[in-house]
Order: C-alpha cells, then sequence, then structure tokens
C-alpha cells in the first residue's frame, strides 16, 4: 500500500489491537490525544501521522506533560533506506524522549514494530491535565472513536451520558433529573438537560423533560452507544 493513500485514522486499529494484547485499555480522541493507552496508573499517549513533520513533533512534546510515555506513529516506508533525514529524525525524537512505532502494511495484514521505546521524559509534568485525561477516560462507557479522524463529530464521556438521557426519554417519556437518576442517569444529568449543548431535550414543565426530535434522531446517529445504553 503506498504511503500516500493512506489516512492517518488506518493506522490506528493495528496499534489498537496491539496495545490491546499488552495489556492496556485503549481510548481514542481524548482531550486532543489521538491514541491512548491506560494499564493501571500508567498513562502512554500516541500520536498519529503518515509523515513526520514539525506539527507531529510539537503535538507529541506536548503530550509528554501528561503522560508517562509519548510515541508518534508513522506507516513504515517501503525504501527506509532512501528516505531522507530518516536516521536524523530518528536522532531527534531520542534526544526528545519520544518514542517511535512503525505500521507495516503488508499483504497479509498490518504489523506494528517499536523502533524505539521513549526514554523517561525529565521535563515539568502539569499534574491537573493528567488527571483530565483520565477522567475523562475513566468516565467513558467504551471507545466508540477512530483515531486520526477529521471533520467527525468525537464521542466524549459527555456526549454519552446525553445520549443515555436521551435513552432514557425515549424509552420512558417525559422525566425529571431526579427520576433519571434514579434509572441509571450520572451525576451531570441536571447541568446537561439545563444547558441542553446538542439541542436534544425540550422542557415540558418545570423540572421535566422530554426528548426533542433531534434527539431521537441522535439516537440513530450513534447506534452502538444507543444499543449499550438500551440493555442497561
Amino acid at each position: 500500500m503506498r504511503v500516500d493513500s493512506l489516512k492517518e485514522s488506518e493506522l490506528y486499529s493495528p496499534i489498537k489491537r496491539y496495545l490491546e494484547n499488552q495489556g492496556y485499555t485503549v481510548n481514542s480522541e481524548v482531550k486532543h490525544c489521538d491514541v491512548t493507552a491506560t494499564r493501571g496508573d500508567e498513562l502512554i499517549v500516541v500520536e498519529l501521522k503518515i509523515r513526520f513533520n514539525a506539527t507531529l513533533l510539537i503535538q507529541a512534546a506536548d503530550r509528554q506533560r501528561a503522560a508517562d510515555a509519548v510515541y508518534i506513529a508513522l506507516p513504515y516506508p517501503r525504501n527506509i533506506g532512501g528516505v531522507k533525514h530518516w536516521k536524523g529524525m530518528c536522532h531527534l525524537l531520542k534526544r526528545l524522549e519520544i518514542g517511535l512505532i512503525l505500521v507495516h502494511f503488508l499483504k497479509s495484514g498490518p504489523r506494528v514494530e517499536i523502533a524505539f521505546h521513549p526514554s523517561p521524559y525529565q521535563g515539568r509534568k502539569q499534574h491537573k491535565r493528567r488527571e483530565v485525561i483520565i477522567r475523562e477516560i475513566r468516565e467513558r462507557s467504551g471507545d466508540y472513536n477512530t483515531g486520526g479522524t477529521v471533520r467527525t463529530k468525537i464521542v466524549t464521556a459527555y456526549r454519552e451520558e446525553a445520549i443515555h438521557i436521551a435513552c432514557l426519554l425515549d424509552g420512558e417519556g417525559d422525566l425529571s433529573p431526579a427520576e433519571l437518576k434514579r434509572r441509571g442517569a450520572g451525576e451531570k444529568t441536571g447541568s446537561i438537560l439545563n444547558k441542553n449543548y446538542y439541542g436534544w431535550f425540550e422542557k415540558v414543565e418545570r423540572g421535566v423533560y422530554r426528548l426533542h426530535p433531534a434527539g431521537r434522531k441522535a439516537l440513530t446517529d450513534y447506534p452502538e452507544i444507543t444499543a449499550h445504553f438500551k440493555e442497561l
């Protein structure tokens, strides 16, 4: 497969499988990180790109302030010896304490190679930012995004909770935030209904909400998540 024809999102599935086989829980598109992998208290971030460039370096260096280890992932070039500046790129990544993952696209299927692991990051960590990333991962019920995709709506924990509320209203009719919480909705239920960020809900009377037609349509737009919450 030619690198020119690849999309960043095509790197995600093989890397996700590889990390899951190492015992990590993998999520994509978490707080601007293409891929996050957690195992216990460990947090790894992987940034996906088809080509090495300055933007990729900036992204990876930025993620180092929150993660335990940061990798960039690139498709393996067919003629690695003929790629200009390849050795210089690897040297730079090692100096910046960033790891490199290569994805081989073979006729038998994609194969992941860890070219080298990152050295321990010596810079200053942003602990609050790390906590925000970890909390977002924990509040999601599953991995409903594909790392590296562009111009698509990201399924965040907030969007998931809004879908959960929509499922409850769709199945049981008009309800108050307290009644929704008793049926399993989260602590942010009242705020989500009041702000109505997506336009999925409408107020019937004080403290009682119903599902707007836009919300009913949203359930068909996210069938996998809807099915998950309908089964609870």
